[in-house]
């Protein structure tokens, strides 16, 4: 490990790939991120609709990757545990925050919003959609409580799968999804010489303001 602090400080690189200019943008932040969103599924980025979620506790911030399975005008939507840490982190304050990296096109998006359950109609279309070994998977996991033993947690999964074998498996009451409602965007896109391009959408009054901000 000697000599580690100056290895990692001489990491670096140029970003060299494209530019984010005014006159080639959308009015409209979820087109913009619709653009580069499928620009990077199309791809085949692996888990390009991955994004880090970031909650807040009474203490401190705390962030995880998730995966992001819908958007439109109302938001991004992403599925849980309404037991998970970061479900109780929302219940007390739904302030979050979503960060997308692609690494390949140099380019980050961080989006912030309220963020507030989904109805259970929706959550249930979703379940239903799933793997039936994600479903099984969803309801043997009381995510984020301690686990004494992987084999615990095998043992719960092949108990469950033997319950709903030949039925459907219904949507668990403890299940669902949240969607991100935004206020705030920053695309970031890397550029030469570290003077990399930052345009930020803010909504204010139901309507978005854009503007650059220094690298």
């Amino acid at each position: 490990m000697h000599g580690n602090k100056e290895f990692i400080r001489s990491i670096r690189r140029d970003y060299l790939k494209d530019d984010l200019l005014e006159k080639d943008i959308s009015n409209d932040p979820i087109q913009q991120f619709g653009k580069w969103f499928y620009e990077a599924l199309e791809s085949k980025l692996v888990d390009g609709n991955a994004m880090t979620l970031a909650t807040v506790s009474e203490n401190r911030p705390n962030a995880r990757i998730v995966l992001l399975k819908s958007f439109d005008e109302n938001g991004f939507e992403f599925f849980t545990n309404y037991g998970s840490q970061k479900a109780r982190e929302i219940e007390q304050n739904p302030e979050g925050c979503l960060l997308f990296y692609w690494g390949e096109f140099e380019r980050q998006i961080r989006i912030n919003g309220i963020i507030k359950k989904i109805n259970r109609e929706e959550s249930g279309i979703y379940f239903s959609q799933r793997p039936r070994d994600s479903q099984i998977g969803a309801i043997a996991s009381r995510q984020s409580e301690k686990l004494e033993s992987r084999e615990l947690l095998e043992t719960r999964y092949k108990s469950i799968a033997q319950k709903y074998e030949g039925k459907d498996i219904p949507l668990p009451e403890f299940w669902g999804g949240y969607v991100l409602v935004p206020d705030y965007f920053e695309f970031w896109q890397g550029r030469p010489n570290r003077l990399h391009d930052r345009i930020t959408y803010t909504k204010q009054n139901n309507i978005w303001t854009i503007s650059r901000l220094y690298p």
